[in-house]
């Protein structure tokens, strides 16, 4: 596993089904993604894009192939660990269309639920939540119920409690679906400077290709197959 890849994966596939009822989603997919990137993931409706994005989170069971997520292969034809949960707590972070905050929790409490889960000490995890609350510049919301925030607040909230376990990788499924396309691009400006800030590798599956300029290269899938495409420096500027 090269020392700068946060994501590899090699001959990955995916079907559903056998015999007769054999449906083939994604065939041999082969890319990796480095720290420090943004990664869109495009690709017609009912393609795999969640799929793809749920088998690398270690949530869905591939058909096989291999998955390398830092320096650790936790996939080859099965799962190489029992502890895929652990996995997902202390290496990956999930951003949803939906912010899918915890509705009797405030917002802190929402920021330090998976790093107390960890084991993070309560005031740790709560300075650190402060932080991440600061750098997204809804701190002064850091007591307030998820009901009292906007869909953009909320959104940002969201991705706070992502960044909460300091992953080394995000995972992000439509995130700007439910916004307009000011928030929109200000959330992907958001994934982009985290990426760079963090160090984290980010892959973003989007539908607004709008959006694309704004990262550093780009997944399809095509024919069951990933393909990657690199953003032109132009591109970028826009």
């Amino acid at each position: 596993m090269e020392k700068n890849y946060a994501i590899k994966v090699e001959n990955l596939v995916k079907h559903f089904g056998k015999d007769d009822t054999l449906v083939e989603v994604i065939d041999g997919a082969d890319f990796s993604i480095e720290k420090g990137e943004l990664v869109a993931l495009v690709a017609p409706s009912g393609a795999g894009k969640t799929t793809l994005l749920m088998m690398i989170g270690c949530v869905e069971d591939p058909s096989s192939g291999t998955i390398w997520l830092g320096n650790e292969k936790v996939y080859e034809n099965k799962w190489l660990t029992k502890e895929t949960r652990k996995i997902r707590r202390e290496k990956i972070g999930f951003i949803f269309q939906a912010h899918y905050l915890i509705p009797f929790l405030n917002v802190i409490d929402n920021v330090t639920l998976v790093p107390q889960t960890n084991g993070v000490p309560q005031k740790e995890a709560e300075s650190f939540a402060m932080e991440l609350l600061e750098y997204f510049d809804i701190a002064d919301k850091a007591h307030n119920m998820s009901s009292e925030l906007s869909g953009g607040q909320n959104q940002r909230v969201a991705i706070a409690r992502a960044l909460a376990n300091k992953p080394e990788i995000i995972l992000a499924d439509e995130p700007t679906a439910a916004l307009d396309n000011k928030r929109s691009v200000s959330v992907v400006q958001m994934l982009k400077k985290i990426a760079l800030d963090q160090n984290v590798a980010t892959i973003m599956v989007i539908h607004d290709e709008a959006m694309l300029p704004l990262c550093d290269r780009i997944l399809k899938i095509e024919d069951k197959k990933v393909v990657s495409e690199v953003v032109s420096e132009n591109a970028r500027m826009i």
